[in-house]
């Protein structure tokens, strides 16, 4: 683990060099191990974590934010910020994630420059160079920063220093804001994202902690859980349906495939 390690004291020279910096903040797994990061190498008074609040942002993420940033002693701020007010969002482009950041980031950097702060960083990793994120060209375009990406820092080495430094979110379930379930194309609604937000919250209360509910054309639920987990799924598959057609779908499915991120990306 000394190459971990390595890349963790690389971490710290980097933010040593960027000073001040503003922590976009969701609570997820990254961005709760940049803000620790950032407290344990720049000290409290020059972090501020913001979290953004929105109708793709569900309720308990946010709360445990808050959470997390009081558990951890951080400087915490929530805006408000509404992607479906953002031009071409809601019809849902291939390129989504570009307008999602750059609203983020049009929040934050007026923020960190009216506060005494000298950069915007988020958590974005090594792993994300060999996928579909638009919003790393957001971050370019925008001068914010992602250390845990620039040091090199993969998923599996963030858990490890996560648990190794007692933060709660080593093993949380990877989350992706709510309009990642809507294929790319299908237009995105505030009565879709209540859908999916209420039926993940019911399959989580299940004890599936891993879930997505992608919602297709037809009011069609596609369910995802870890494959190990499809024959329980499948032993609670009546109480599923029931309770998702009381949220209004009219068909529920399970993925045979399980769980895998950005799922709806293999259809690019």
């Amino acid at each position: 683990m000394d190459a971990i390690m390595q890349k963790y004291e690389q971490l710290g020279e980097l933010l040593h060099s960027l000073k001040r910096v503003v922590v976009a903040f969701s609570g997820g797994v990254d961005s709760s191990f940049l803000l620790k990061a950032s407290l344990e190498f720049l000290g409290k008074d020059a972090v501020l974590a913001v979290t953004a609040d929105s109708e793709t942002y569900p309720e308990r993420e946010r709360d445990e934010a808050i959470q997390l940033a009081r558990e951890l002693g951080a400087h915490h701020r929530v805006i408000q910020t509404s992607e479906l007010n953002i031009p071409g969002y809601a019809e849902n482009p291939t390129n989504r994630c570009f307008f999602c950041k750059q609203e983020l980031f049009s929040h934050l950097i007026p923020i960190a420059k009216q506060d005494g702060y000298d950069h915007v960083v988020f958590g974005a990793i090594a792993d994300d160079l060999g996928e579909h994120r638009p919003g790393l060209r957001a971050a370019r375009e925008g001068g914010v920063r992602a250390p845990l990406l620039e040091v090199g820092l993969k998923k599996t080495e963030i858990r490890y220093l996560s648990n190794k430094f007692g933060l709660s979110t080593w093993d949380k379930p990877s989350f992706a804001c709510l309009s990642s379930r809507i294929p790319y194309g299908q237009v995105i609604t505030l009565e879709k994202l209540s859908m999916i937000d209420q039926a993940e919250a019911f399959l989580m209360k299940l004890g599936f902690r891993q879930v997505r509910v992608r919602q297709h054309e037809g009011k069609l639920a596609r369910i995802e859980v870890p494959p190990a987990q499809l024959s329980d799924l499948v032993a609670v598959a009546d109480l599923v349906v029931k309770k998702l057609k009381e949220i209004g779908y009219t068909y529920v499915s399970i993925d045979l495939q399980g769980y895998r991120s950005g799922s709806l990306n293999e259809a690019l």
